[in-house]
């Protein structure tokens, strides 16, 4: 059954079944992967964009695709290659002809313009096109010539990209990997995960994700979210995190301070909150607890926090200093 929504915000009993609906509709058409879902359901529920890194053929575009059809949102899928241009990602003003108005100007949507957008494998077009979507994910619009454009509510992109290592991949520029809520990584199955996508996939077609809610149900989900008070101790615990994660603060661990070159932004401390936000409400919670926090911060911080080219060389990653700063950072301040 659909559910549909009320103008009042849901309860955090009524938000955590609707968001269990959507996470095991979804798991029925991706094998595993089930922290990956909840970090994917979290950062949308907040209103933020995903990042998702695994190599090809781990169903990430599959996943995307689910998610769109559970909540019952139109969905677009953009592939990146190297001779996208960005009004392929936009769309452009072309000049038409009718006996009616005469000639003018005519605005047509590019594929951005969908309620989930697929940036598939987006480090493999330039840094040009890569930049057309950094207006649309920080202000949700589009601005062509000297008209703006406003994108649909509410409006996600989730992009997949390839590890830099492989051939023909662009790294994202820190400006725009930065406007991505969570940074997930898509891991390889397991062999029991690997037996069951082949009992899946080697016979019968089996079906797409059904829809579970409604649109109006996700606004009202997303407006929930917002609407829960975040406590003083969770936003001094939240912003402790991202001052420790530069290495020239007080704060920062010994590791941070030896390894890292630079430290998460202010919207590292923003997705923290939310996504604990989220967290909690998950959990049937109105409130944030520390526990919130830390477990989001792995997927909020790593893509903020750059590490040195020695650290890189020693095969170190963010993960690891994210795990310092929790480790040494107390939960209350001194």
């Amino acid at each position: 059954m659909v559910a549909t929504a009320t103008d009042a915000p849901m309860s955090p009993n009524a938000f955590q079944d609707a968001a269990r609906r959507i996470s095991d509709e979804v798991g029925k058409v991706i094998v595993g992967q089930r922290s990956l879902v909840d970090e994917i359901l979290i950062a949308f529920l907040a209103g933020g964009h995903v990042l998702l890194e695994g190599v090809p053929g781990l169903g990430k575009t599959r996943l995307v695709h689910a998610f769109a059809h559970a909540l019952d949102l139109d969905f677009s899928r953009i592939q990146f290659t190297p001779d996208l241009m960005p009004a392929d990602i936009t769309g452009t003003s072309i000049l038409s002809d009718s006996h009616e108005t005469g000639r003018q100007f005519s605005f047509q949507r590019g594929p951005v313009f969908a309620n989930v957008v697929l940036a598939d494998e987006i480090n493999r077009a330039t840094p040009k096109t890569q930049s057309a979507l950094l207006e649309a994910m920080q202000e949700g619009t589009v601005s062509v010539l000297t008209t703006v454009h406003r994108l649909p509510t509410p409006f996600a992109v989730l992009a997949t990209q390839n590890p830099l290592e492989m051939e023909g991949t662009y790294p994202l520029p820190e400006a725009q990997l930065d406007r991505f809520f969570f940074k997930s990584l898509v891991v390889f199955p397991d062999l029991n995960d690997m037996q069951e996508i082949l009992r899946r996939t080697v016979g019968a077609m089996d079906q797409d994700a059904a829809r579970v809610v409604d649109r109006a149900t996700v606004e009202v989900m997303q407006h929930t979210v917002r609407a829960v008070v975040a406590a003083g101790f969770t936003l001094d615990y939240a912003s402790r995190l991202v001052l420790a994660s530069h290495p020239t603060d007080e704060r920062a661990p010994d590791a941070v301070r030896e390894h890292v070159r630079y430290g998460a932004s202010p919207r590292g401390a923003q997705a923290l909150i939310l996504g604990a936000k989220v967290a909690a409400l998950l959990d049937g919670r109105a409130n944030i607890a520390y526990e919130d926090i830390q477990q989001v911060a792995p997927a909020a911080l790593r893509h903020r926090i750059q590490l040195s080219y020695a650290a890189q060389a020693e095969g170190m990653d963010s993960d690891l200093m994210i795990r310092e700063i929790i480790d040494r950072v107390p939960v209350e301040g001194l």
